[in-house]
């Protein structure tokens, strides 16, 4: 068949046939989804590539097709594509390296802008305390503003054009927690390669390998996993916490529950990585009908007989959430409230790179001696 009639028949499948050739960010909502959906027939047959390089003549001129070409020409030599990725929904293909990644889930973003991944679009929240006015967590929000990353959503309020109008080649979906949008996977999966990630049983070093993988910036992951492991090790070393020293992690709140780490999660690995014993929090308190890996969510009630650490660290806290930690007449018993060992930990309530190293900022700088 010959480059033209080819041609032909892929702008014949993508485009309207009543109107002008247009891009693909002009088209309506309901001709994205009819795209997407055509190009995956396309992908099939034995001329998508030929059909591939068509798009270049059917919707941009031929400066944007040289820089399209260059770009895909630095990008491969990041590793072979496509390629199959293996994630929580079983595995996905990837035609190749993504270069508009939209992030529904938000507690995953910094993990991608640490390794240089190309994030046109991530939910936000509420601006406060963890968030800026963006409503960008604070611990990457200068990484954000710096790739131009847009806001997408607010998480808890899904909105399928806003994902079509960044006109994505990837899309990143988390199993569980509030920025998780598992209802709309089919949806989703129509539009763009969607890998789908539990950051709640991994620390962040697994999660962003499992990112790189899925984004070819393997590289640049094993770079900040070797730097930090290398820092931490020197933290560790400069603590000197004696050993069968407990800790518990705790995100505190006063008259409900507070969701308490366990051994397994990535705030726990974390602590015990600078030399602390997390205690395992009991099942029996939880009051979250899915067990999880990284949190027991504890009733108030049995707060004061799950944080029986030596010392307690506060998740996503202030010295304002110490002093009512260590007020609090229910927890008066603990052994970290007794000897004054309680200590906030700010820009932790999601662990990334980001946050993960400016909590050995606080480790290595302004960490006090445990007291006795």
């Amino acid at each position: 068949m010959a480059k033209d009639s080819l041609l032909s028949r892929y702008c014949s499948l993508v485009l309207p046939q009543d109107s002008a050739p247009r891009s693909l960010r002009q088209a309506t909502t309901k001709e994205r989804i009819q795209v997407r959906i055509n190009l995956r027939t396309i992908a099939s047959t034995t001329v998508a590539a030929a059909l591939v390089l068509g798009l270049g003549a059917c919707t941009a001129s031929s400066s944007a097709t040289s820089e399209t070409s260059q770009a895909e020409s630095s990008d491969a030599q990041q590793g072979q594509w496509p390629r199959t990725i293996t994630d929580e929904k079983g595995s996905v293909t990837i035609e190749e390296q993504p270069k508009r990644i939209v992030n529904t889930a938000m507690s995953t973003t910094g993990s991608l802008l640490a390794i240089d991944a190309p994030v046109a679009a991530t939910t936000i929240t509420t601006p406060g305390p963890e968030a800026d006015s963006n409503g960008f967590f604070t611990q990457w929000s200068e990484a954000a503003t710096a790739a131009d990353v847009q806001p997408l959503y607010k998480i808890g309020n899904f909105d399928l054009e806003s994902i079509i109008a960044q006109d994505p080649d990837l899309i990143v979906v988390s199993t569980s927690g509030a920025d998780s949008v598992m209802d709309h996977y089919d949806q989703l999966k129509e539009i763009a390669p969607t890998i789908v990630v539990n950051y709640s049983d991994k620390d962040w070093p697994e999660l962003t390998r499992q990112l790189a993988e899925a984004t070819g910036h393997e590289a640049e992951a094993e770079k900040i996993i070797a730097e930090f492991d290398e820092r931490a090790a020197q933290v560790k070393e400069k603590l000197a916490i004696p050993a069968g020293t407990t800790a518990s992690i705790v995100s505190y709140n006063k008259g409900s529950a507070s969701p308490v780490g366990k051994t397994t999660g990535p705030h726990s690995r974390l602590i015990t990585s600078l030399g602390f014993d997390v205690v395992e929090p009991p099942e029996e308190y939880s009051t979250n009908p899915q067990k999880r890996d990284d949190f027991v969510f504890t009733s108030y009630e049995g707060l004061a007989k799950s944080a029986t650490g030596d010392a307690t660290f506060l998740i996503a806290a202030t010295d304002e959430t110490a002093k009512t930690f260590l007020e609090d007449p229910t927890l008066a018993n603990l052994p970290s409230v007794k000897s004054k060992n309680v200590f906030p930990l700010a820009n932790s309530f999601r662990l990334d790179y980001y946050s993960s190293s400016q909590i050995l900022d606080y480790f290595e700088n302004d960490f006090p001696s445990l007291s006795k």
